[in-house]
């Protein structure tokens, strides 16, 4: 792992100097073993409880959101051993509580054992700055960027639950959602779509009323994620960028749960997703022999088209549920989905039918922190029962053949992404005209393709023709000297 490095330069000079203290006091906690993940982990804690007592404060003087005794001041004051212990159970105390407690402190753990470098971030880090009248901006960016480093810590795993952020802008600038809708996205990560879209409605609406405003920040946004650690990154992301609410009037904007388990009964205006990669679902079982081993899981909803043990069959399926009558969905999905028989032919005819399955990008590899993923964004419209299908023709922009994207040579940037925006014409689709990447296919001619796959291509891979025009084997060997 490489250094922290310094946060974006557009941070104003006076804020910026408690983000550098914090970035660069990560390589002391990594001395001592702990990761990216871990440390982020504890300053999503200490934030949090020291910007709830700084609502208690003038101008605010707001009711504490925290029980007495396991607030700011409470820890503030201790050291040592003492400082340790009361800190273990500050965390176990607060995992138990209701609303965005119980969601940023569900089944917290201390994992700075040295009480001086506890003591130290405590006091000479957190304590400096007034984080509740930062700059969401300043705030925002400083946890975006650790949440970045963690990502590519891959040794921690926590990759898989990064998109990257060039793709979501992307995917948010052509769905637009707007003022007064609700969006989703029920496998959230730390939250990525739903802080594009709140910045995307905050950009293309100057004049939003209060109400709207409130909508915003308290009601447009849900999301949902398996794991408990990842939930408590994406509530602390979305309140350090303003959105949530600080106290217990509302619900939280996000929960830990296992979307699939069950149609939850709310529909939304947008539905935005890139669910975990892996293709099956599996519990774990003991067998005859007493060993322990995975069984696969079927899902089983009234609400699905199909029963199946691929957890992204099962994602598309979910999401059309989530939609309202009209509503918009994108989903990336791996290339199984396109292709993938019985149960994937299944969703795939359902699909067309009943949504308007209208936009399908192709995603190079390489952008993704799980390495060789081959994937695509699914954009569709759900609609009212109809007898005939829904689907006129989807348009298939390639975004994959013969480009080369790596995580850290050569990024994958919007910028690579704007003649995808251009041709997708939101609010005029009507208007498409086709191009070398970007190819339309009729309804007609997508239902008669074996298994009514949708794993469409025309482009000529130029690392294949490469391939076509080496010289025969007895002409290569001597030159490899095999």
């Amino acid at each position: 792992m490489g250094d922290c490095r310094s946060v974006s330069s557009n941070v104003s000079n006076g804020s910026s100097q408690i983000v550098q203290k914090l970035w660069n006091y990560c390589n002391v906690l990594r001395d001592d073993g702990l990761s990216y993940g871990d440390y982020v982990e504890q300053l999503t804690y200490l934030l949090f409880l020291k910007m709830a007592h700084e609502q208690t404060l003038p101008p605010w003087k707001k009711p504490s959101v925290i029980p007495k005794g396991y607030d700011w001041p409470a820890l503030d004051t201790k050291d040592g051993d003492e400082l340790e212990i009361h800190y273990r159970h500050t965390l176990e105390a607060l995992g138990k509580q209701a609303g965005m407690l119980g969601v940023i402190f569900r089944k917290a753990q201390n994992k700075i054992q040295d009480p001086a470098k506890l003591k130290r971030l405590i006091s000479d880090l957190i304590d400096q700055a007034e984080w509740t009248s930062l700059d969401a901006d300043v705030k925002g960016d400083a946890y975006e960027g650790l949440l970045e480093k963690n990502a590519q810590d891959v040794k921690g795993g926590a990759g898989q639950y990064f998109t990257p952020r060039a793709l979501i802008r992307a995917i948010v600038d052509v769905v637009r959602p707007r003022p007064g809708e609700t969006i989703c996205d029920p496998a959230c990560g730390t939250g990525g779509f739903l802080l594009a879209s709140h910045d995307y409605i905050v950009k293309h609406n100057s004049t939003l009323d209060n109400d709207q405003k409130k909508h915003l920040k308290l009601k447009a946004l849900r999301g949902v994620d398996i794991v408990s650690s990842v939930t408590r990154l994406c509530a602390m992301n979305l309140l350090l960028h303003g959105i949530g609410p600080s106290d217990k009037s509302t619900e939280p904007p996000v929960s830990t749960d296992d979307s699939l388990r069950a149609d939850p009964g709310d529909r939304f205006d947008v539905v935005l997703t890139n669910p975990p990669f892996g293709k099956k679902s599996s519990v774990l079982v003991v067998n005859e022999e007493g060993e322990s081993e995975r069984e696969a899981l079927t899902i089983v909803r009234d609400d699905f088209w199909a029963s199946t043990s691929n957890k992204q069959l099962n994602f598309v399926q979910h999401v059309k549920t989530l939609l309202k009558i009209n509503g918009r969905a994108a989903v990336v999905v791996p290339d199984n989905v396109l292709f993938e028989g019985g149960a994937g032919e299944t969703v795939r005819r359902k699909l067309l039918q009943e949504c308007d399955v209208h936009t399908l990008l192709r995603l190079p590899t390489g952008i993704f922190y799980a390495q060789g993923v081959k994937a695509n964004v699914l954009f569709f419209d759900r609609k009212p029962a109809s007898e005939t299908p829904w689907t006129r023709e989807l348009w298939v922009y390639d975004l994959r053949t013969n480009m080369h994207f790596t995580l850290k040579q050569n990024p994958l940037r919007l910028e690579h992404l704007q003649d995808f925006i251009a041709a997708f014409k939101p609010g005029e689709r009507g208007e498409r005209i086709e191009s070398e990447r970007f190819k339309r296919f009729g309804y007609d001619e997508l239902i008669q393709r074996d298994k009514v796959s949708l794993d469409l291509i025309w482009l000529r891979d130029e690392s294949l023709e490469d391939m076509d025009n080496l010289p025969t084997p007895n002409v290569i060997a001597p030159l490899t000297g095999v």
